[in-house]
């Protein structure tokens, strides 16, 4: 279905930036039009056929208010979560006998003392802003790229706010400028607006990451995209 795709691009980059001139000339098209249907008798045609009119009607609202909601809800529709940051997981310390000295005459062996591994070093969060697609697919607020633990991962998104959509989902993209083949997927998007974190799939490993991407996934558009600096 990219050719739905296609069409909102078109409609986000050359339709909406002229909305309000497009509307006021919609309205005066449609006034044109019952002017002509009534001039030329088309009301009265379906007031003597009630029957087929119904018919028509009921089908192009059967069609046409499914297909509208779908595409034309998230517009409208809001969605809000508040978690708390993640957590780095604390360093275990675990023992490793030490080597036990030989014994000398007459001396007993030294007790073995334990000493404690190294804390892993975890990767320096990377951050960065949000910014819509166009003027239609706006985006704000930050996403951080934390490792919570060895090879754990998890971005943070921070007073977040995004254009609805469809079917958005969130990805890590080896592109600075956006979606890419190779971005992993981190799932659906959880919310339209708030702090909250998504994790990375279990091994992902996100060498070479550039930015967060939200995606509409079944029409194949951007939403928005914050570049990961550091």
């Amino acid at each position: 279905m990219s050719f739905i795709g296609d069409i909102e691009r078109f409609i986000a980059t050359n339709l909406y930036p002229n909305r309000v001139p497009i509307a006021i000339g919609l309205v005066v098209v449609l006034i044109a039009a019952v002017l002509v249907a009534r001039r030329r008798g088309w009301f009265a045609a379906a007031r003597r056929h009630p029957g087929r009119t119904a018919a028509v009607v009921v089908l192009a609202l059967a069609v046409g208010l499914p297909s509208a909601w779908y595409l034309g809800s998230p517009l409208f529709i809001r969605t809000s979560l508040d978690e708390p940051a993640p957590t780095s997981a604390p360093p275990t310390a675990s023992p490793m006998p030490a080597s036990t000295p030989a014994a000398t005459d007459g001396a007993s062996p030294t007790a073995p003392v334990p000493t404690a591994t190294p804390a892993p070093v975890l990767a320096a969060p990377r951050s960065g802003t949000f910014t819509g697609a166009d003027e239609f697919h706006f985006g704000s607020g930050t996403a951080t790229l934390i490792e919570t633990a060895p090879g754990v991962w998890t971005v943070r998104f921070e007073s977040f706010s995004v254009r609805n959509g469809p079917d958005l989902f969130v990805y890590v993209s080896p592109d600075p400028a956006g979606y890419d083949d190779a971005a992993i997927e981190l799932g659906r998007l959880k919310a339209t607006d708030g702090n909250f974190n998504m994790d990375l799939p279990a091994g992902s490993i996100p060498t070479g990451a550039a930015s967060v991407v939200i995606w509409c996934k079944q029409f194949a558009v951007q939403f928005a995209v914050a570049p990961l600096e550091g």
